[in-house]
């Protein structure tokens, strides 16, 4: 089973010969998006140009996929990934420590919790950001991409 980030979403919505392929070969009763990916979307269509169309875009590519929300449990493999992440590339100095966030070392939130529903659901995370590369080393979750 897959969750799909949102660049790979893009990519289905643009048509992106590789990612529909791939989309193609597997059920997409297998395949799912985070809330999180869901929000992003609805973001891009509402600074397009095209808003109307965009948000349409979106909404037809929605009905083919499940749809995985936040919950409990999800926060708590949030928290571990974000400490994980935090303990590993944020400075050793403790003086140093106090004044970095996660954002500080290149990571966003929305990518964590990204990977925390993955980890949650035993998916496949689907995607070509590099950041997720990133969050692996500190926290093992399965990761591809369609491209």
């Amino acid at each position: 089973m897959y969750l799909l980030d949102t660049n790979h979403c893009s990519y289905i919505i643009n048509n992106t010969p590789n990612v529909i392929a791939a989309v193609q070969s597997r059920s997409t009763s297998d395949i799912g998006i985070s809330i999180i990916t869901y929000g992003e979307l609805l973001y891009m269509t509402e600074k397009s140009e095209r808003q109307a169309q965009n948000l349409a875009a979106v909404q037809a590519f929605l009905i083919g996929f499940d749809l995985y929300f936040i919950d409990e449990e999800t926060a708590i493999f949030y928290s571990q990934i974000k400490a994980a992440v935090f303990n590993m590339f944020a400075p050793k100095d403790k003086s140093k420590r106090r004044s970095i966030s996660v954002g500080d070392l290149g990571f966003d939130d929305h990518d964590l919790w990204i990977a925390a529903t993955a980890i949650q659901h035993n998916l496949i995370l689907v995607s070509a950001d590099s950041d997720f590369v990133r969050i692996q080393q500190a926290q093992s979750f399965s990761l591809e991409s369609w491209l």
